[in-house]
């Protein structure tokens, strides 16, 4: 028997489809379901590493968790990882098989890397239709997400993700639209009048979000938005503050943002902890720091330029997808000299993947920026030489004295020449990283989310910064992110009509639907 599915598109990226997905997923896991997420092509640069060495996005992983199942490569088989502006590495089924540009990928032309062809829509809609089948299969429901607009007409024939996906399947679609930024009404009717007749006949409602106010003011809208499109509004989803989830896309995060839009707790000693985190180019990853944010006291903030950095206690260097470029943006913006400063004056500085790589004395990359040999900042005895084939893995050790889960995905291998291990094993054997004094560098994500070990690294950052600051004794960074994904759920079944939803999900799309002119030029 095959499980029931819903296509949960958007007016526009940012629009909430991740967090209505993730929220569906587990309002429909607490009723008992069997239920996943799916994604048929994702562009982030935020990437996880499933139990099996595969590479998906980042939000799918979450939505995995919401929906209390474990991830797979089915959830996400196309994962594009930009490079620049132009130019992604392709994902095909959790490894990569090479880079194309945007004409490429969205072109009629066919290209061709590691014997795979993924430049053609028909070969790319015959593989992520058969994971979505192979998920049905197994599952009761598969919430997919769509991405960006099912109205971007221009990416119509090539289009594997959005109503291309949901035509081929037979898949209800639910469209979000976000009021936060006004034009709701223009937005959701808009998108509908320009697709096709076809795929008009699969749009079966919209969802409001991030609406703040009486909703009983927005309800004569709604019924008119019912009245043109002969399509209900099946929720109103409140803006909550802190649902921020794991992001799609690092290159949108603003630069003098925060991390969260949440308070920070009041610290539990009598300093609060202050890092900075350096926005650098096709940051990846950067959710590395959500642990830390989530530490009463621990203020997180995103700092391009050196003075900023002089109050921090700690520095983080994200990963990032282009090194060579993340290293010449450093030295151009007067960072790095800040870097090495902080070096000297025994001022902790940490850097995760791509970040690590830069603090080292000499980068050799024939593959992702084919720069050659490139002098690094020297801040650790490490040097880099990019490989052909990526390290996807799920490693376990110890930091500190504590254990640590992590994950790697990275090109650049490491030869440590000099200092002290960052993680071991158990039986003390060097696994990966390196410090030398207060600057600290590892390949492995997610290892700031194991609490013991994040506690005892922010008890030796506040040291070496001459902080009274203490972590809190009882943050749990998993129980953190359920109850996170619990308010997701609490969202749905509170706002939206879940009846209305379900009928979708078991029944499949509504016939009569009516058109709604112009439709698709």
């Amino acid at each position: 028997m095959t499980g029931g599915g819903l296509l949960v598109a958007g007016t526009t990226s940012d629009a909430g489809k991740s967090v209505v997905t993730a929220g569906i997923c587990r309002w429909l896991a607490r009723k008992g379901l069997r239920v996943a997420p799916f994604k048929a092509q994702n562009m982030s640069l935020n990437s996880y590493v499933t139990r099996q060495g595969a590479e998906i996005g980042r939000a799918q992983a979450m939505q995995a968790a919401a929906a209390r199942t474990e991830p797979s490569a089915l959830m996400n088989p196309v994962l594009l990882k930009p490079g620049g502006d132009r130019t992604s590495q392709v994902v095909l089924l959790g490894k990569p098989v090479g880079e194309m540009s945007a004409r490429g990928y969205f072109g009629r032309r066919t290209g061709e890397a590691g014997g795979v062809r993924y430049g053609r829509r028909e070969e790319l809609l015959e593989t992520v239709v058969g994971c979505l089948e192979e998920l049905r299969r197994t599952h009761d429901a598969v919430i997919c997400e769509g991405a960006g607009s099912p109205a971007e007409i221009n990416l119509r024939r090539s289009d594997i993700v959005n109503m291309g996906l949901a035509r081929a399947c037979r898949l209800p679609v639910v469209v979000v639209g976000d009021i936060d930024r006004g034009g709701v009404f223009a937005s959701l009717f808009g998108t509908t009048a320009l697709l096709s007749r076809e795929d008009q006949e699969l749009v079966a409602g919209y969802l409001v979000n991030k609406f703040r106010g009486d909703v009983s003011l927005l309800e004569p809208g709604l019924e008119m938005l019912r009245g043109l499109t002969g399509r209900p509004t099946l929720g109103v989803l409140p803006h909550r503050h802190g649902l921020g989830i794991d992001e799609e896309d690092g290159l949108r995060v603003s630069l003098r943002g925060t991390v969260r839009e949440s308070a920070v707790a009041a610290p539990h000693g009598a300093d609060v902890l202050r890092v900075a985190v350096l926005p650098v180019p096709l940051m990846s990853n950067f959710t590395d720091v959500d642990a830390l944010a989530a530490e009463p006291g621990v203020v997180v903030r995103f700092c391009d330029r050196p003075e900023e950095l002089a109050d921090a206690d700690l520095v983080v260097v994200p990963g990032t997808r282009g090194t060579v470029r993340a290293l010449a943006w450093l030295r151009e913006r007067g960072l790095a000299a800040a870097l090495a400063r902080r070096a000297a004056e025994g001022r902790p500085v940490l850097g995760i993947c791509g970040g690590y790589q830069l603090l080292g004395e000499r980068i050799e990359d024939e593959v992702e920026s084919r720069a050659g040999v490139v002098e690094g900042l020297g801040l650790l005895p490490v040097r880099v030489r990019f490989a052909q084939d990526k390290t996807l893995a799920r490693p376990h050790g110890t930091a500190l004295g504590e254990p640590v889960d992590a994950y790697e995905i990275h090109h650049g291998v490491a030869e440590v020449l000099d200092g002290e291990a960052f993680l071991t094993g158990a039986d003390g054997r060097a696994l990966d990283g390196c410090r030398v004094g207060t600057v600290w560098g590892t390949h492995w994500h997610g290892s700031l989310e194991s609490d013991g070990f994040r506690r005892a690294f922010l008890r030796r950052v506040a040291a070496d910064a001459g902080r009274a600051f203490v972590p809190a004794p009882d943050t749990r960074f998993a129980a953190l992110r359920e109850e996170q994904l619990d308010r997701l759920g609490d969202l749905i079944e509170e706002h939206a009509d879940t009846a209305a939803l379900l009928r979708l999900i078991e029944e499949g799309v509504p016939t009569g639907l009516p058109f709604v002119a112009p439709g698709a030029p």
